[in-house]
């Protein structure tokens, strides 16, 4: 933080793939801005779906109330992901503690208390509030937390879910533990349980890994699936926890038995926010992002490919258009002020192309509308840069 400097990152414009800065300078959004952008930036049908809905119906609560905009996205989620019901919030992070709070009390709700403990993959990242935090695994996010986190068990190969309420697993690609792929037979545990299974699709949704989600290649059946990220194409904030309608049933009741989940948003479900999600999803069906996703992967995997040679790269992970160049740090200068990862993402952000590093991991997460040359100016300029 001692070192940034504000007004030399300072974005004023998007579109396209691009972000252009207050000297009119344009940069490549290679981090689709942390995992969000899907059809680039400021997309003509999104952002006229926004300015739409925002003269009809800026607001309107969903505690104790709905609106059409609401229904109509419930209703199209539900078919993409074949669960029941959609809880809203604004981010992926409050998607996850909403998640964990439904699996707890529907236990409860079932006759049995005693399944409170939640399992995550090694290495897992599900966000930074204090529930989140307590099923991810990385230390630099949550060691320093340990007095509101909670405690939790890692998946392993004999494991008895007596007391589990939920698995919560990022599917194929752990994003923020630095694009690590998960070997597919990790998760064939999961599909023979008692326990419930929440699948974290906030990183991975809509069309980054190939699929429509993640969990698809892997013949998982989730009861809950957490949704964020791209779910607007990256324009507005809005997050759902989609549930099977078992789950919805144990929160029926009547009303002297408090059956209901304790849980809501302010801003859950904003009209705006949903009918730029509803919007995005038009785009990204008749656009056929999907079949260009599987072209770019291809483009994608042979560009990336060539860096595998280069002395300063220790690997490079790649499934669909999530990839991750890991660097070695002991081929750099140890004098040097900052890290390898920073010190390599401020050079490629010289020569146009704005990305940030994870440790010294460094993203690559193009937008679906990326092209095969800025796919391949972005591994040259990083070629040079590592040269």
């Amino acid at each position: 933080m001692a070192q940034f400097d504000a007004s030399a990152r300072m974005f004023v414009r998007g579109e396209g793939n691009y972000l252009f800065d207050t000297h009119g300078k344009q940069f490549f959004d290679a981090i689709s801005s942390v995992w969000t952008i899907l059809h680039g930036h400021c997309h003509p049908e999104i952002t006229a779906a926004i300015a739409e809905q925002a003269q009809t119906l800026d607001h309107s609560t969903l505690l104790g109330a709905t609106h059409p905009s609401a229904e109509e996205l419930a209703d199209r989620l539900s078919d993409l992901t074949h669960l029941d019901r959609a809880f809203f919030a604004s981010d992926g992070a409050s998607a996850v503690e909403a998640a964990l709070k439904i699996a707890l009390q529907y236990w409860q709700s079932n006759a049995k208390p005693e399944r409170t403990r939640f399992v995550h993959l090694v290495d897992a990242y599900h966000g930074d509030t204090a529930g989140a935090m307590s099923v991810s695994d990385i230390p630099a996010f949550k060691s320093r937390f340990g007095a509101i986190t909670f405690e939790t068990q890692i998946l392993d190969d004999a494991f008895e879910d007596g007391n589990v309420a939920a698995f919560i697993v990022e599917p194929i690609v752990q994003a923020a533990a630095g694009m690590r792929i998960v070997p597919r037979a990790r998760y064939e545990s999961l599909k023979d349980r008692s326990a419930l299974l929440i699948v974290d699709e906030i990183a991975t949704g809509f069309g980054r890994t190939g699929t429509l989600f993640a969990f698809e290649q892997l013949d998982l059946q989730p009861d809950i699936v957490c949704l964020g990220k791209s779910l607007t194409g990256g324009a507005l904030p809005l997050s759902a926890t989609m549930v099977s309608e078992r789950i919805y049933d144990a929160f029926l009741g009547a009303p002297d038995e408090s059956k209901q989940l304790f849980h809501g948003h302010s801003y859950a479900g904003n009209p705006i926010a949903c009918a730029a999600a509803l919007a995005n999803l038009e785009v990204l069906e008749r656009s056929r992002s999907l079949e260009r996703t599987t072209e770019l992967t291809a483009i994608l995997q042979r560009e990336v490919a060539e860096l595998k040679s280069l002395p300063k790269v220790r690997d490079v992970r790649a499934t669909g258009l999530m990839c991750g160049i890991e660097l070695d740090p002991q081929r750099f200068d140890s004098n040097h002020s900052l890290t390898p990862g920073w010190s390599v993402t401020n050079a490629l952000f010289e020569r146009g192309h704005f990305t940030r590093p994870i440790g010294n991991v460094i993203q690559f997460v193009p937008p679906l509308t990326s092209n095969e040359g800025e796919i391949a100016d972005f591994c040259r300029s990083l070629a040079e840069v590592l040269g």
